[in-house]
């Protein structure tokens, strides 16, 4: 019959463990979605700055090399 308590302060245990593990899986996919958001920010602001420098590179002027200059 003892069978029957441990069985059931285990089965209790596992339930904590079963709960404190729920929490911090959704605490764990909160921090994801954050950093996944803050990731596609810096991806989008990289894109736009790439296309700034694009841009200003376009604008340059066009230097020709002639024979006999330094390069």
């Amino acid at each position: 019959m003892s069978r029957l308590p441990d069985l059931a302060e285990r089965i209790d245990r596992l339930v904590l463990r079963h709960e404190e593990l729920a929490r911090t899986n959704a605490l764990l996919n909160e921090q994801l979605q954050s950093v996944t958001a803050e990731r596609d920010s810096l991806k989008s602001r990289l894109a736009a700055a790439r296309s700034r420098i694009d841009a200003l590179l376009d604008r340059l002027p066009i230097e020709k090399a002639t024979p006999g200059s330094a390069e």
